[in-house]
Formats: C-alpha cells, sequence, structure tokens
C-alpha cells in the first residue's frame, strides 16, 4: 500500500479566511519512505503573510512572491498524489478543509480522494495519553527532530513520514492495510 505522507503551511487557522502558503509531500511505500519521491512547493498567496506566520514558520513574503497560486500548485500537487491514500498529522481537522477551501475559492474543479489523519494512529498506540501532536509522538518514538526544520513543510512532512512508518509497522507489521479510519475529501481534478 502506499500513502503521500503531506503537511501544509497557512497564512493562518481558518481555511475560510486564510490562505495556503507551502506544500510538501513524500510518498510512504509499505511503510518505507521514499525520500526520491518527494513533492514541495511555496503557494503565492496573493496576500502578505502576517508577521507570526513569518516568524511561526520562516516563510516570508520574498520566498512566496514568484510561487505558483493556489491553483496550480494544487493541480501540480493533485497529479503528485495520482490514485494513492493522502495522511496529515491533523489533517482531518486541518489540511484537508483548507485544501477543500482552496479549490472552492480558485474553482478548481475536484476529485475525491481517500485520506487518514495519523493522530489515530497515536491515539491507538497510545491510548492512555491525552497530547497527540506531532511533538508528543516524536518524543514517544524517540526521533531525531533535529535534523528537520519544524513549522516548514518539508520539514514536517520528513518527521511525520517517519513517525508514521514506524507507527505504522507497530500496529500493522506488513504494512498492506491502514489500521485507521480512512475519510473522502479533495484534490483538483487531473
Amino acid at each position: 500500500m502506499e500513502l503521500i505522507v503531506f503537511d501544509l503551511e497557512t497564512t493562518g487557522l481558518s481555511p475560510a479566511a486564510n490562505d495556503i502558503i507551502q506544500i510538501a509531500a513524500v510518498r510512504l511505500r509499505l511503510g518505507s519512505v521514499v525520500h526520491a519521491e518527494s513533492f514541495s512547493t511555496f503557494v503565492n498567496p496573493g496576500c502578505r503573510i502576517p508577521s507570526f506566520i513569518v516568524s511561526y514558520t520562516g516563510i516570508s513574503d520574498a520566498q512566496v512572491r514568484n510561487a505558483p497560486p493556489a491553483a496550480e500548485a494544487l493541480a501540480a500537487f493533485s497529479r503528485f498524489v495520482g490514485p494513492c491514500t493522502l495522511l496529515a498529522h491533523n489533517g482531518h481537522r486541518f489540511d484537508m478543509p483548507f485544501i477543500r477551501a482552496a479549490c472552492m475559492k480558485t474553482g478548481l474543479p475536484t476529485r475525491e480522494v481517500d485520506y487518514a489523519d495519523s493522530i489515530h494512529f497515536s491515539k491507538r498506540l497510545w491510548a492512555g495519553q491525552r497530547r497527540h501532536g506531532l511533538d508528543q509522538v516524536v518524543e514517544r518514538l524517540r526521533l531525531n527532530a533535529g535534523s528537520y526544520r519544524r513549522h516548514d513543510a518539508r520539514g514536517d512532512v520528513g518527521l511525520l513520514a517517519e513517525a508514521v512508518a514506524q507507527m505504522w509497522r507497530r500496529v500493522t507489521p506488513d504494512c498492506a492495510s491502514l489500521p485507521v479510519p480512512v475519510y473522502k475529501g479533495v484534490l483538483p481534478a487531473s
């Protein structure tokens, strides 16, 4: 089974009021990260990035100035994803609603896509724990986060892919199926 592990950075927390500024993804095949098959782009939101987001992500207006607009970036991302299932950390509440909203704002025709949320892996493995953010997962798995730039989609997706690979093998050693809920979302039609 193949998954596309992905992450977004945005201008804020509201899919209706804010926009995507970065998309990154990497392929996970049978529980192994395929580093050679990755995707990354900045996205021009068509507005200034708020200073608190620049401080949080390190992504500046200069970095997105010549980047593709959301419609173009999402179409390229959709081609990279192909028929695979998507997976993001907190993707059910954050990443997938942003993609749906961006498709609506830009008038892109969409296709249905399966996606899962890696928070469910964490909740399954550490049911007695209260917090399941990526930082807590990384700590529980004793991953070395020092080589990844946090809150940059490229760094977060690399770290998340390592975490998912370990969690998936712990729950389903052959990684032939997803042991977590799968939802329906949208991507631009290819």
